[in-house]
C-alpha cells in the first residue's frame, strides 16, 4: 500500500552537511549529495551563470559549488510543480561579486509528482541596484544512468544545428535519424523541441525530458581517454552514464533590474519498447 509523500532534513554521515530527501507517495525518492570544495559528479549540476566554458568564469559557474540555503517563505510559482517539493535559494556573495558583479536572487524549486516524475524549476531575479542589467548562461546538467551507451539513442534532436565543444564550438547540423553514441560527444543543439527522449534499449526504458524557457539541449559522455583522465571519474564509468540537460546558452538570457527569469525541466522515466525508430504508440499516449 502506497504511504504518503514526505520531506526529510537529514544528515549526511560522509558530509556532516544536512540534505534534504524527497519521497513520493509510491516510492520514488530524490537527495544530493556535495562535499566542498569539490563540486558535484552526477545528479544534476546547476550550471549558472555560465554552462562549461561558454564565459569567463570556472567551469560551469558557480551555483553548484555554493551552499543553498532552504526558502522558508518563497513567493508563489507561476507554474505548476507539485506538493511534494522543497525550495532553496543562493544570493549573491562577496565572494560571488569578485568574479561576477551582479547581484541576484536564485530560487530553485525542486519537486516530485505522484508519479515520480522529477520537476526542477529555476527562478532567477536581478536585484542590483545599479541600474545595469546581467546577462547570463544556463543548463542542467543531467547525469543519466544507462545500461550501455552503445546501446543509447537520443529522440528529438535530429536535423538540428548544434555547437560542437570539441571543434571549438563550431556551428554544424546534426545528420543522423537520431543522436547515437560511438566516441566522446560534447554538444549544445540549438532551439529544440520542448520534449526529447533518451531510449534505452537494454533496459527497455525511456526517459522523457520536457522543458520550458530553456531552447537549447546539452548532450556530454566523455567516452574511454577523457573518463580515464578525469580523477573523479572512473575509467570505465562512461559507459553506463549519459549527460542530456535543457539549457540556455545560444542566446544569453539578459535581466534588466527587478526582471525574473524562470527555466523548468520535467523528468519522466517510462517503459518502452523500440520499432522503426519511433517510441511505441501506447507509451506515447500515455506520456
Amino acid at each position: 500500500m502506497a504511504g504518503a509523500a514526505s520531506v526529510e532534513r537529514v544528515k549526511d554521515h560522509a558530509t556532516g552537511l544536512d540534505k534534504f530527501v524527497l519521497r513520493e507517495a509510491r516510492g520514488s525518492s530524490v537527495e544530493a549529495n556535495f562535499k566542498p570544495p569539490k563540486a558535484i559528479r552526477g545528479g544534476i549540476q546547476i550550471c549558472f551563470p555560465q554552462l562549461g566554458n561558454h564565459g569567463v568564469l570556472e567551469q560551469h559557474g558557480f551555483a553548484r559549488n555554493r551552499f543553498w540555503s532552504v526558502d522558508e517563505n518563497p513567493p508563489p510559482f507561476p507554474v505548476s510543480t507539485s506538493n511534494c517539493h522543497i525550495d532553496l535559494i543562493l544570493k549573491s556573495s562577496q565572494e560571488d561579486l569578485k568574479t561576477w558583479p551582479h547581484s541576484y536572487e536564485f530560487r530553485l524549486r525542486i519537486a516530485l509528482s505522484p508519479r515520480g516524475d522529477l520537476i526542477l524549476a529555476s527562478r532567477i531575479k536581478n536585484v542590483s541596484t545599479d541600474g545595469k542589467p546581467f546577462q547570463f548562461t544556463f543548463a542542467y546538467h543531467t547525469y543519466f544512468s544507462v545500461s550501455d551507451i552503445s546501446e543509447v539513442r537520443v529522440e528529438g534532436l535530429e536535423t538540428l544545428d548544434y555547437l560542437d565543444n570539441l571543434r571549438s564550438k563550431n556551428r554544424c547540423t546534426e545528420q543522423g535519424d537520431a543522436v547515437v553514441f560511438e566516441s566522446e560527444v560534447d554538444k549544445v543543439y540549438l532551439s529544440a523541441p520542448p520534449k526529447i527522449v533518451i531510449i534505452d534499449h537494454e533496459k527497455k526504458r525511456t526517459f522523457v525530458l520536457r522543458k520550458e524557457g530553456l531552447p537549447d539541449v546539452v548532450v556530454w559522455n566523455p567516452w574511454d581517454k577523457k573518463a580515464k583522465a578525469m580523477p573523479d571519474f572512473g575509467g570505465e564509468e562512461y559507459k553506463n552514464m549519459l549527460c542530456v540537460g535543457a539549457a540556455a546558452i545560444e542566446k544569453p538570457i539578459t535581466l534588466r533590474p527587478n526582471e525574473e527569469w524562470l527555466g523548468k525541466q520535467e523528468i519522466s522515466a517510462v517503459p518502452s519498447s523500440y520499432s522503426s525508430g519511433q517510441l511505441d504508440p501506447e507509451v506515447i499516449r500515455r506520456v
